[in-house]
């Protein structure tokens, strides 16, 4: 499974931080916030990944990242000109994608508990296996805000609502996708919405209505964040810093999982702190290869 991180947007609700800065790239707590989408396919093992970012931000995201290898995967970088739906991703990395099963994560989501490389091992095995297409679940207070899953009795996924004033749960879809590689086919035929968008709602229902897409939902002991404002980006970086302060243990350390996935060696990470000004990040690294 090959693995799509799209941070493109204007990031609006974040002016006039996103005015010169693309969103996924302001700090949540100690970290540019797509250090933690990235990590949640470094946590996955999936090595072969591509950005999709805006013309203006395409050059900030190759100088951050290069090709990756510095983290043991390969990183390549695809331009949307301009915001045209979640959907649109699998048209412009089609040939990226190839003959493969894609993940898609957006760009400022963050995941975080234990356990979250068996569920999301277990979830890649699952789409390959039946090829169908796994969306992820989370309960919140404001389904409203987000696109909400319905469920029958055995747990099975019967509807999906974007943003509905009457919720039938709170199970609201995450920005975490799997599909196999017949997504490119359904993906172009999607029609933009009422707002010009190829919205992934649009997408999944093709499936559902086919009876083929299944959703695996984070429950207790898993946190999730959509930063997309400034308020649930204070609510995370709180979250995080209190773990690591108690911890001792950085979230989204991407260097850290690569070494812990056997991705990167001892070696390779102090090639990596010997390029680094001194900063806690730095010592964090001097600590893990110990």
């Amino acid at each position: 499974m090959k693995g799509i991180i799209l941070a493109g947007g204007t990031g609006t609700r974040l002016y006039p931080g996103t005015k010169v800065l693309s969103k996924q790239l302001l700090n949540v707590y100690d970290k540019p916030m797509i250090y933690y989408s990235l990590s949640i396919l470094l946590v996955a093992k999936i090595k072969d990944i591509l950005i999709i970012t805006s013309p203006d931000h395409y050059n900030l995201y190759k100088s951050l990242f290069k090709d990756g290898s510095q983290l043991g995967v390969r990183i390549s970088y695809e331009i949307q000109s301009k915001p045209r739906g979640l959907v649109d991703a699998f048209i412009i990395g089609e040939k990226f994608i190839g003959n493969e099963s894609v993940c898609l994560v957006l760009g400022d989501n963050i995941v975080y508990g234990n356990g979250l490389y068996e569920l999301l091992s277990s979830s890649i095995r699952k789409v390959e296996k039946t090829n169908s297409p796994l969306v992820f679940g989370y309960e919140v207070e404001n389904p409203e805000d987000y696109g909400v899953a319905e469920l029958d009795d055995q747990g099975r996924l019967i509807s999906l609502v974007e943003k509905p004033k009457n919720p039938k749960s709170n199970l609201a879809i995450i920005g975490i996708y799997m599909y196999p590689n017949n997504v490119i086919e359904f993906s172009k035929k999607i029609r933009p919405s009422k707002r010009g968008e190829l919205e992934i709602t649009s997408l999944n229902q093709i499936y559902l209505t086919n009876n083929d897409l299944d959703i695996q939902i984070f429950g207790r002991g898993f946190s999730w964040f959509d930063t997309g404002t400034y308020n649930s980006i204070l609510e995370a970086s709180n979250l995080i810093r209190l773990i690591e302060k108690r911890s001792g243990l950085k979230i989204g350390c991407l260097e850290e999982i690569s070494f812990n996935q056997g991705f990167i060696s001892k070696n390779e990470i102090k090639t990596i702190i010997n390029e680094l000004n001194e900063c806690d990040y730095k010592n964090y690294l001097k600590r893990l290869i110990k």
